[in-house]
């Protein structure tokens, strides 16, 4: 897929997947899209183990990006230890830069939320 856009090769990462994290997935990423209009998709890490590669959200820098793990869909905001404090975050508490959202079977996306943390997450990128 060298020639496919970013978008197109979310897309496939998102179609790789099946139940409930395809559609963990499909909402995560429409919840960051509709926050931002100027954001960015972009592809990053691909790596034999993983030639796909992993989807980024980017505005003035990284934002977050989403990550298919063995039991759950985390979503991680790259520079979330700089962010106010969130219940949402469940994973990476100990980071000194990035804070986590680890999404499991049955766990609904609070769409308004993710769209909040990413405003704030651009916020945070453009007042540097």
């Amino acid at each position: 897929m060298s020639d496919a856009t970013a978008s197109q090769q979310i897309d496939d990462i998102i179609a790789r997947q099946s139940g409930w994290k395809q559609e963990t997935m499909s909402a995560l990423r429409a919840a960051i899209r509709s926050a931002d209009p100027d954001i960015v998709e972009a592809v990053k890490y691909k790596k034999p183990s993983k030639p796909e590669g992993v989807a980024f959200w980017t505005h003035e820098g990284d934002v977050c990006f989403v990550d298919v793990l063995k039991a759950s869909v985390r979503l991680t905001f790259s520079k979330g230890a700089h962010m106010e404090p969130s219940p949402l975050f469940t994973s990476r508490l100990d980071s000194t830069v990035a804070r986590a959202i680890d999404h499991g079977e049955g766990d609904e996306v609070d769409a308004q939320a993710v769209a909040e943390l990413v405003r704030e997450a651009v916020a945070l990128n453009l007042a540097r």
